[in-house]
């Protein structure tokens, strides 16, 4: 069973930058397409950044620009660097596969933007 774990959340004025990280326990493969969603109350879980296997990248236009997802397959990792953050950015991120079959999903990281 893959689980996976995010963290690297934290409280950051707007502007800023926060790096999230997600471990796959067992193989990253097991997504062809991973993903980072966001929670935020009130609001469906919204996918933020995707990755193919091979590294092709996608984000909607409300974060093109200013995330960047990123996989290291050799440990198993995925990245999402946020820079010049907003408070619309606020919530809880995880990752998860995109498409197909999900995996149980993690227990997220908080991010909150202040203004």
């Amino acid at each position: 069973q893959v689980q996976l774990v995010e963290s690297g959340g934290g409280l950051v004025q707007a502007g800023g930058s926060l790096r999230l990280s997600c471990a796959v326990s067992g193989s990253i493969f097991s997504c062809i397409v991973i993903g980072w969603y966001r929670q935020t109350p009130g609001k469906q879980r919204e996918l933020v950044a995707s990755i193919t296997i091979g590294g092709i990248t996608n984000y909607p236009d409300s974060v093109k620009g200013r995330f960047t997802i990123s996989r290291d397959n050799t440990k198993n990792m995925v990245y999402l660097q946020t820079n010049s953050l907003k408070p619309e950015d606020t919530g809880v991120y995880y990752c998860n596969c995109v498409g197909g079959i999900q995996f149980p999903w993690g227990q997220g990281t908080q991010v909150t933007v202040s203004s």
